[in-house]
């Protein structure tokens, strides 16, 4: 029988693993239209967290008791939608389970470019067009630029970091710890900061770019915003992806460096990656060439089978990935 992972409480704070259920569920006859999809991988990401919150956001809230959602790939194993064969690999949102049942108009088949299918969960997919629109649309960078990212070696960050490099630009990454930091310099970084060296941030950030900065994509807040906020340059801009930060607490603890905004006529922008799903075969063409010329390299941290769901998710909140957090059932 089939089974999915459903929300038990709302957390406070940091979720628990008894916030988290794995219930059956019937399997059921497709109708016309539907497909049935084996799940061969799935996605955890840091904005799940905030779906997992009963408030008002950009997307509804994980409702308790149901199963929850989330990007994932497989194999369609049963069809009844003659534009989606069996056998075909697809992405699609109903992930933390085993096994979903969608209309077909509900799931995508994989683009023809030559990566192991996973990908598509990382570098890809979602990551990767968060990190490519953020860069290039959002912030607007552009060759010459010097830009810091944090969370350097995360999906997102990592992408951002050889993106920029691929471009023309100086990339200063931030990451926490030795092994961390070396991959980020490894991807092409020319600079990192290990934020778990207890040195201040924009002190490290200060002396990586004593010019200042230009762009700065922003993964996490909190001190990291700080710093990229002290060493602005005039007309920095900012791509605002996801505040880590504040995914657990109640109150942030950035922005002591508002005012700089002003002086330096900093440029602060927050995004979403559905504003540019419109824009999805401007980011294969772009990046397909960058996966054939070896521009890019990715890492994967991956959790074997479905029972290990919330514990992949969890580890995204104490640094337990680098690059994309998987679930491979």
């Amino acid at each position: 029988m089939a089974q999915a992972w459903t929300l038990t409480n709302r957390p406070k704070g940091l979720p628990k693993a008894s916030d988290f259920a794995l219930v059956e569920q019937q399997s059921g006859s497709l109708e016309d239209g539907q497909v049935r999809v084996a799940n061969r991988w799935l996605s955890v990401d840091p904005y799940m967290r905030g779906r997992m919150n009963d408030v008002k956001s950009y997307v509804p809230p994980f409702e308790l008791g149901q199963p929850m959602q989330g990007h994932a790939l497989g194999e369609v194993v049963e069809s009844r939608a003659d534009a989606v064969p069996v056998g075909t690999m697809v992405s699609h949102m109903a992930g933390w389970r085993d096994e979903a049942v969608l209309p077909a108009d509900q799931v995508q088949a994989l683009p023809p470019i030559d990566v192991a299918p996973q990908a598509f969960l990382g570098q890809l997919g979602m990551p990767g067009v968060t990190g490519y629109f953020g860069l290039l649309a959002v912030a607007e960078a552009k060759a010459g630029d010097t830009v810091f990212v944090s969370a350097a070696a995360g999906a997102v960050g990592s992408t951002v970091v050889q993106l920029a490099k691929a471009k023309g630009m100086t990339v200063i990454g931030s990451a926490g710890g030795a092994e961390k930091c070396a991959w980020v310099r490894e991807i092409g970084a020319d600079a990192v900061i290990d934020y778990k060296s207890g040195r201040p941030i924009a002190e490290a950030l200060g002396e990586a770019a004593p010019k200042g900065i230009d762009v700065y994509f922003d993964n996490v807040g909190g001190d990291h915003l700080d710093a990229a906020l002290a060493q602005a340059r005039l007309r920095a801009r900012f791509a605002i992806c996801g505040m880590i930060e504040v995914y657990n607490e109640a109150k942030p603890t950035s922005l002591r460096h508002l005012a700089q905004m002003i002086g330096k006529r900093v440029r602060m922008q927050g995004f979403i990656v559905s504003d540019y799903l419109d824009r999805a075969g401007e980011f294969y063409a772009d990046m397909g060439d960058l996966v054939k010329n070896g521009a890019l390299q990715r890492q994967e941290t991956v959790f074997e089978g479905l029972d290990a769901t919330p514990e992949a998710f969890l580890a995204l909140f104490s640094g337990g990935n680098t690059g994309k957090m998987l679930v491979k059932l």
